[in-house]
């Protein structure tokens, strides 16, 4: 499975169902699970370990160095599950020993190409990146969240669960789970309905976290008010704890 033309370290670990693709380049310290493909042209290096089950189409960079000046070198990593999708031109970076020093992807995402995740990264499961995504340093993004593509996010911003952004916004603050973001800079437009009926969130549920939306953005409420308040709505619905829950740790300041 692997091409007779794809350059894999003695030290490598694959699984023995790995598919390489012609002039792929798979450094020491890497580790992939089986029934992973790698795509031609790709290089996959550092201490990285991709899981089961995914495709990596051809000419990514995986596992290269952090774009980071204070970099020195640390055998710091990247980390992906299983069953993701990564298209054309992706580029991951490992993470930095100013962080946690992992940068992780979960599992089930759909990566499509040019997507940049830079050093620290924290990926969820379920997720949708678009075109061209490009996400600087220690993002977070949580599970179910879409963004769209040439969607900018800055260093240390949240995106969270079941979110979406639109093509080309610019994401300067923490987006709460279910909302919806679009402009430069982004702001707030309602919540993610369409997304929440694939889900399975039935009626009520949906009625009450777009009731949390009114609460944040349309009540007047200053944010540690409408923090309370929807820390009392979340004791009738349980959906609304993820979002009570994000409010209640967010560093960096909402979307508001």
């Amino acid at each position: 499975m692997i091409h007779p033309t794809a350059i894999v370290a003695s030290g490598a670990k694959l699984a023995f169902d790995v598919e390489i693709g012609p002039y792929s380049i798979i450094g020491e310290h890497v580790e992939i699970g089986a029934g992973t493909r790698i795509g031609p042209h790709s290089v996959i290096t550092g201490h990285t370990r991709i899981g089961e089950g995914n495709n990596i189409f051809q000419f990514v960079s995986l596992g290269e160095i952090p774009q980071d000046k204070k970099y020195g070198g640390e055998p710091t990593t990247l980390e992906i599950g299983d069953h993701n999708v990564i298209r054309e031109f992706c580029t991951f970076n490992v993470g930095t020993a100013q962080d946690i020093g992992v940068t992780r992807v979960g599992s089930h995402n759909w990566i499509m190409a040019y997507v940049h995740l830079a050093h620290d990264c924290q990926i969820g499961s379920h997720t949708i990146l678009a075109n061209s995504v490009g996400l600087a340093g220690h993002v977070f993004i949580d599970d179910h969240a879409i963004l769209g593509g040439h969607t900018l996010v800055h260093q240390f911003c949240r995106i969270g669960a079941h979110a979406f952004t639109q093509g080309g916004s610019i994401i300067l603050r923490d987006v709460p789970p279910f909302v919806m973001a679009a402009g430069s800079p982004a702001e707030p437009h309602g919540i993610n309905s369409e997304g929440l009926k694939r889900r399975a969130f039935d009626a009520a549920a949906i009625e009450s976290i777009r009731r949390a939306y009114k609460t944040l953005y349309r009540s007047g409420l200053g944010f540690d008010e409408a923090k309370r308040a929807i820390a009392e709505q979340a004791q009738e619905c349980e959906p609304l704890r993820v979002l009570s829950d994000f409010l209640a740790s967010s560093e960096r300041g909402i979307m508001r």
